[in-house]
Order: C-alpha cells, then sequence, then structure tokens
C-alpha cells in the first residue's frame, strides 16, 4: 500500500514529540509510506492533488480541520473518481470537527491506533460532500455572521492566539455586538431544486449555517447542532436567520447547544437535503467553508455531491 502522510508542523495539539511517535507508528505499518510537511498555506492541496495524479492508496492528514480541508480539495481537483485515494485523518488541531463527526477518538494517540486498524482490516466509509463555488468543503460553510466571527478568531491567530472555545466565544460576543451583520438582512436564498412539499423561502436573511454533517462545530466537548438531520449520507442542511435580533439569536444558540436540538421559530428556516442552493447578498458578506475564512463573497453557489470520498475509518 502506498501511503502519503500529509503533517502540518504547527498543528495546534500536537507537539513535535508527539508527531514523531504518530509517524513512526505509521510507518511501521505502512511500509510505503511518504511524509510531507507543509510549508505555507495551499501547500497541503499540492499535495493532496499529487497524491491523485501519481495513484497513492491513502492520504493521511496530521492536521486540524483546515488541513484536512486542503488535502481533500487537493485530492478532488480533478474531480470524484476511482483515482482518488482514501483518506486518513490523525487530529492535531483545535476543535476537529471532521474526525469527531465520524466518532472517531479526538485523541491523536487513539485515532492513530483507530486508523492502523482499520487499514489493516481493509475498512473505508464512503461519504458525501459539499461543493461552494470552486471549493469542496467537508462539513460545514457559513454566510455573515459566523464566517466574520471565523475572520476575527483567524486575525487572532496570526498574532499569536491559540484557538480555543473560549477564543471563539469572545470573539463571537464582539463580532455580534460591534459588527455590522445584524443590523441588516442582505442575503437572497434560492434552492435549486425546491421541494414540492415545501414553500419557496421568501424575504432576505441576515446570516445563513449550511451543514454537510451533524454537527456543526462543538463547543469544547459540546456538540453545536443548528441542524441536527445533517448527515455525510444526505444532501447539505441549511438555518437561515430572518433577523439577527438578540432574542433570535440566543433563543437559536440555546436549541443548537440542547441536549435535543430543535432550532426552531419564526424568524428562522431550515432546510434538510438539498441537493444545490445559492446565496447572494449586496453588499458582500464574509464566507467561510470548514472554519477557513474566504474572505468576502458576493455570491455562494452550493452543490451536494455524493459519495464523494472514501475514509478510513
Amino acid at each position: 500500500m502506498r501511503a502519503l502522510l500529509v503533517v502540518n508542523p504547527t498543528a495546534t495539539t500536537t507537539g513535535p514529540r508527539t508527531r514523531e511517535v504518530l509517524v513512526s507508528a505509521l510507518s511501521a505499518q505502512l511500509r510505503d509510506l511518504e511524509v510531507a510537511e507543509t510549508t505555507h498555506r495551499g501547500h497541503a492541496i499540492e499535495l493532496g492533488t499529487r497524491a491523485t495524479r501519481e495513484e497513492f492508496d491513502v492520504v493521511v492528514a496530521l492536521g486540524g480541520d483546515g488541513t484536512v480541508n486542503e488535502v481533500v480539495n487537493g485530492m478532488l481537483a480533478d474531480g470524484p473518481g476511482e483515482r482518488v485515494p482514501a483518506l486518513g485523518v490523525v487530529p492535531g488541531g483545535s476543535a476537529n470537527v471532521f474526525i469527531r463527526a465520524l466518532g472517531a477518538p479526538r485523541d491523536a494517540v487513539d485515532a492513530t491506533g483507530l486508523l492502523l486498524e482499520a487499514i489493516r482490516e481493509g475498512r473505508r466509509r464512503t461519504i458525501g460532500l459539499g461543493r461552494v463555488n470552486d471549493r469542496w468543503f467537508i462539513f460545514c460553510a457559513g454566510y455573515g455572521l459566523d464566517a466574520a466571527v471565523v475572520g476575527r478568531v483567524e486575525k487572532a491567530r496570526s498574532r499569536g492566539r491559540t484557538a480555543t472555545p473560549g477564543l471563539y466565544v469572545r470573539s463571537a460576543v464582539t463580532q455580534y455586538t460591534g459588527g455590522t451583520e445584524r443590523r441588516a438582512s442582505n442575503v437572497e436564498l434560492k434552492i435549486e431544486t425546491p421541494d414540492p412539499g415545501q414553500p419557496e423561502p421568501s424575504g432576505r436573511f441576515g446570516a445563513v449555517i449550511v451543514q454537510n454533517c451533524s454537527p456543526w462545530t462543538y463547543l469544547g466537548p459540546r456538540p453545536v447542532n443548528p441542524c441536527p438531520d445533517a448527515s455525510f449520507e444526505t444532501g447539505l442542511d441549511l438555518l437561515a436567520f430572518r433577523t439577527l435580533g438578540v432574542t433570535t439569536t440566543l433563543r437559536t444558540v440555546w436549541q443548537a447547544l440542547s441536549p435535543s436540538p430543535d432550532p426552531h421559530g419564526r424568524k428562522i428556516l431550515r432546510r434538510h437535503d438539498l441537493s444545490g442552493f445559492v446565496l447572494r447578498s449586496d453588499p458582500p458578506l464574509a464566507a467561510q467553508v470548514d472554519g477557513d475564512y474566504l474572505g468576502e463573497l458576493s455570491e455562494m453557489r452550493f452543490t451536494s455531491v455524493p459519495a464523494a470520498l472514501r475514509v478510513v475509518v
């Protein structure tokens, strides 16, 4: 089995010594293993592309969700197909939403043990992915407030801050109280294949959360679930805020954090299992995929792609 291990040397929760142990463990079982450390933003995309075009069997990403997203975008640069390697993940980030959504351990050592067992036994799971504009995403995307929070956190990290749950909470409160997102509802939503049993969305929205699986993210150990029915085996789910008023926002956050989440209310819209839709805003709004800030965009065109990726788990 030919494998490529993509290592993010700046991963939040794995130090050099831990990474050395994990690489040794993987090398012991994967005799034909190439190890590559990322050196710049987008490097994991380049490595993932090479892995597919050179017909590797497995690509293992050791890092956070951002590293995994880049690897997947590289692996699928030419689209899904039999030539695309299977993906393995060893978590090294602060949230590690993807690996936890798959039901795997968030501890890097435990996750490595499970990965090696899955490789020995030939276990694979095929999952659907989302695509927005020209970018693949694995578990979530956002337009508006949540993306602006991601942008604020990225700026803090560039100044040396660690991406902890506390940093995200403080950034969310600061962005909500001081940002411009809650003062206007400019987002137009157009569902490309409407469900005959559901009314066509009307009016405009202040922010939209998109999920490809459940949960949307984690607050420490606690899952946050705006769209609890989202699944790797179905299309995309969304939750759209008609307004970001204090009452609506706090109630929806509380519902999403509930042990039995079911966000609802007159000021929000939820849709399940969508194959495609478009979000537009004038002026442009902040956008993010898998916790990676994309800047401000005028349009986000979403498509669900079933059975797009094989995962070793």
